[in-house]
């Protein structure tokens, strides 16, 4: 696989995958002109919590109200983003370029959505590989001939998955895919369902967080020669790792890698509205209650991998 980016353009040390608000100015249910749609991803992710944290400080600071979303994440927002079904949503980074330049996964070669357009990037989403406490997987290659699941079909975390297989030398017919958002997943490995599953967030991830503490997980690394080989293939790839005692029974940090996690709208948006709500997230960042560490003016613009809509590029300077 060779998509030709620099890993600068992409990843720096704060940063995320994908909030993107979809646009959605149209009187729907909760009401009136002044209700933006926004797209988050599974209720069982980061995005959704985060993308309702939005929520609450946009209504509280502005005349706007957000209309929250769970949808399949990033590949189902670019297209909302790009048919202007949505004002604003989260999606990964390496996604957004994709979806700009019309490259990467099949879905998206040759259709540049040139619409979309940046809006702030957020936090890392780690690449989290599950399985069963006692499933003795400890590598990728040990996925060979495994049932996996690799997210949502479409989704960022299923391009995130393949590449990752495919880098690790496991190719299409090498495994058993199956495809379902991230609390499915978790309930699959529970049961005994499926060997290993692809989750991929900021940390602690809510269904990782749940299935941890209620039966016990094992992650599985993505270290040494493997990391290497992923990051020189993707290059929007970044180390990662998670670290000890983020999961119950987990007590090592675990290596892996990351993208980042952004907000996008699209250029149908009114640049008093992007503007607007940019500056009511970022000036009361400090009543964000996920991934705050993270979520700042200083860091908004690292591994931005597209153009930014006016209204930001007001906000930012």
């Amino acid at each position: 696989m060779s998509y030709d980016l620099n890993r600068r353009q992409f990843v720096t040390a704060a940063g995320a995958v994908g909030l993107t608000a979809l646009a959605g100015c149209s009187g729907s249910d909760s009401g009136g002109g002044n209700t933006l749609s926004w797209h988050a991803g599974g209720t069982g992710g980061t995005y959704y919590p985060l993308s309702n944290n939005f929520k609450t400080i946009v209504e509280d600071n502005t005349d706007y109200s957000l209309q929250v979303q769970s949808t399949g994440a990033s590949l189902e927002n670019v297209g909302s983003l790009n048919r202007e079904d949505a004002d604003f949503a989260l999606i990964q980074n390496d996604v957004a370029y994709f979806a700009v330049n019309g490259t990467g996964p099949e879905d998206l070669q040759g259709n540049p959505m040139e619409n979309i357009r940046g809006v702030a990037t957020l936090y890392p989403e780690t690449i989290h590989v599950i399985t069963q406490a006692d499933s003795g997987i400890e590598t990728i290659q040990d996925l060979d001939g495994a049932t996996i699941n690799t997210g949502d079909a479409g989704s960022g975390t299923q391009v995130n998955a393949l590449q990752i297989l495919e880098t690790a030398g496991i190719e299409e017919g090498d495994f058993t895919e199956q495809n379902t958002d991230f609390d499915t997943a978790t309930d699959q490995i529970r049961d005994g369902d499926i060997d290993a599953a692809f989750v991929v967030g900021g940390w602690p991830v809510g269904s990782v967080e749940n299935l941890a503490t209620s039966a016990g997980i094992s992650l599985v690394e993505i270290s040494g020669e493997t990391r290497e080989n992923v990051m020189n293939d993707a290059e929007w790839f970044a180390e990662d790792s998670i670290p000890a005692d983020t999961y119950n029974g987990i007590s090592e940090a675990v290596e892996t890698v990351s993208m980042q996690a952004m907000i996008a709208t699209h250029d149908g948006v009114d640049e008093a509205v992007v503007e607007a709500v940019t500056t009511a997230i970022f000036d009361n960042a400090d009543a964000i209650d996920q991934k705050s560490e993270f979520i700042t003016v200083d860091s908004a613009q690292d591994g931005m991998p597209i153009d930014l809509h006016p209204g930001a590029a007001a906000y930012f300077g």
